[in-house]
């Protein structure tokens, strides 16, 4: 809470003047009953039209007020609330993009996802109403009782009595559900979990035909969050049918009362109609104040939600050095990793070295550990033993944007983002000209794509490149990440869709580039790597050969039963196709 007060003092102005004009206006609202008591004995019962048509004059002076205070009050409430929910937003997301790929990994997707669209929309939604309602509901509430007073004392011992029972049962129906939402809230994660994984799989889900099975799964997931919601709903919907029961108990005892009251004398009739408005505006606004209730419940624990992961830090620390100028040297130190305690390894025992302008390549089965190796460089994962250094110098001692900065990636999946195609190059360097741009795609063997392309490097990309074909989002990944003219260039199975001419042309390019960086290569086939001046294989987790494609194909058996697999697949579809 002292997080969230802190960061409201942004919106001091308006947290003071949205409740103020609230309460102005159920000040208008709580003198309205006395007009009308006016109205029936001064206007009404002695037939005097000026006293109703001064009586009715006051009531629209009242609603135009009221009306006029309410809009104010409405109008700073929702700055406040739509502002601060901005700036958490803000937060969050810049929060988040410190995070590691290991604390990603622990903390999953839909969770933050969730964090980021639903629980803050609720907190807005908890904060607009909170600075409209929270003052200004218990104001009229007690504004009443206190009015009922100065009618008659008698009367008023009525209120007092269903003010107590009303409070009971909202904030004792409040207390229960607490923990409820909570569930819900977990409940909804899962469900988000479970449809995004299944949006982003669809292709292999029916290509494995496993709709039912999905369907059932998510049935699951969204029943156990039906029978949550339904169980806190049984118990937040007897609110009202509870409060209004007692308050129209409350109006019968109080007509039968003030009926006596009235016969009596010691009771007027227009103020006996004064306290059954009171005693109206007391149920209208503990229905309110229920309602509220139960919105700041569900606010308070989606903020409680976000509050964990903005408590959370990185796991991975920033270092302090700046990369030196000129050429690297690339070193692994014995190095290896595990994702989280009491897992196995996913590498173990990782020691070579790479000078300037050398070609490393990294093969191995599905699973060995190619991609992982290759995420220590920039520090995606850090190590758990041994170290990866540049220049002799550990890499955790460098400050993470020098060390991203000199390195150029291209992911396994091919990810382009929605804009242009020039804006997706400026990626890899923002200062980078149009003759840049070009020579980067030319080395990526991407010319041929931009030469398609009616507006050349304007030509618009939709979200995740879904408008170009696999190849050729590999090769625009591949010319982003050579705009920057890295110093150190990961090429993680980034040819995968790419025919075996293109992907020549591609490694016969990078061969030649200017600046030489120091290139690691990930790849399925020996037909990408064998030129590599040093080729690491990898066994589960384990490098089992390292050499020159001659050398493994005399040493490591791992690497030549590869190499003739492939070399026996080729010949078969050769042979196919003649």
């Amino acid at each position: 809470m002292s997080e969230f007060w802190k960061h409201m003092r942004k919106y001091r102005k308006e947290c003071i003047l949205g409740p103020a004009f609230k309460l102005l206006e159920a000040l208008f609202e709580l003198i309205v009953p006395l007009i009308i008591a006016g109205l029936v004995d001064n206007g009404i019962r002695m037939n005097n039209t000026a006293a109703v048509y001064g009586s009715g004059g006051l009531l629209a002076l009242m609603a135009a007020l009221g009306f006029a205070a309410s809009v104010t009050a409405q109008y700073f409430a929702a700055r406040a609330a739509i502002g601060y929910s901005s700036d958490l937003r803000h937060r969050l997301f810049s929060h988040i993009q410190s995070f590691s790929y290991a604390d990603l990994d622990h903390l999953g997707v839909s969770t933050l996802i969730t964090r980021m669209t639903g629980d803050i929309n609720q907190v807005q939604t908890g904060i607009n109403l909170g600075l409209r309602l929270l003052l200004r509901s218990p104001f009229v509430v007690f504004g009443a009782m206190i009015m009922a007073f100065t009618i008659d004392t008698r009367s008023a011992l009525i209120f007092v009595g269903v003010i107590a029972v009303l409070f009971l049962i909202v904030f004792g129906i409040i207390l229960g559900t607490v923990p409820m939402h909570r569930k819900v809230r977990s409940g909804l994660d899962d469900v988000t979990a479970a449809t995004r994984e299944n949006l982003s799989g669809v292709r292999v889900i029916r290509a494995f035909v496993q709709e039912d099975t999905q369907i059932s799964r998510f049935d699951r997931l969204n029943d156990f969050l039906t029978r949550a919601q339904l169980h806190v709903g049984r118990w937040t919907s007897a609110m009202n049918p509870l409060t209004f029961l007692v308050l129209d108990l409350a109006i019968v005892l109080l007509i039968r009362t003030g009926a006596f009251r009235v016969d009596e004398g010691s009771l007027s009739q227009g103020q006996l109609i004064a306290l059954y408005n009171y005693m109206g505006q007391i149920l209208v606004e503990l229905v309110k104040l229920a309602n509220l209730i139960v919105t700041l419940t569900k606010s308070a624990a989606c903020g409680r939600r976000i509050s964990d992961i903005m408590q959370l830090s990185s796991s991975m620390k920033d270092g302090t050095a700046d990369l030196p100028p000129g050429d690297l040297t690339l070193s692994f130190d014995d190095v290896s990793i595990r994702y989280s305690e009491g897992a196995d390894p996913s590498l173990e025992h990782i020691s070579f070295t790479a000078a300037p302008g050398e070609t490393v390549g990294i093969i191995g089965g599905t699973g060995s550990g190619k991609t992982t190796l290759v995420h220590l460089i920039p520090r995606f994962y850090d190590v758990t033993g041994g170290s990866v250094r540049l220049e002799g110098q550990d890499v955790r001692d460098f400050r993470l944007s020098s060390l991203r900065g000199a390195v150029g990636i291209v992911p396994q999946h091919a990810v382009l983002f929605q804009g242009t195609i020039r804006s997706n190059l400026l990626w890899g360097n923002p200062d980078a000209d149009d003759a840049s741009l070009m020579e980067a795609a030319a080395a990526a063997q991407a010319l041929d794509v931009l030469d398609k392309k009616e507006k050349g490097l304007d030509e618009p990309v939709e979200q995740g490149g879904r408008n170009f074909s696999g190849g050729q989002r590999q090769r625009l990944t591949i010319a982003r990440a050579l705009v920057r003219r890295p110093r150190i260039l990961i090429l993680d199975d980034s040819a995968s869709a790419l025919d075996y001419a293109t992907d020549a042309a591609l490694r016969k390019s990078l061969r030649s580039l200017p600046y030489h960086p120091i290139t690691l290569i990930v790849s399925q086939r020996t037909s990408s790597v064998r030129f590599a001046d040093r080729i690491l294989v990898l066994d589960d987790g384990v490098c089992v050969g390292q050499g020159t494609h001659e050398q493994l194909l005399e040493t490591c058996p791992v690497y030549r039963e590869i190499h003739e697999a492939q070399q026996a697949d080729a010949a078969a579809e050769g042979g196919m196709k003649s």
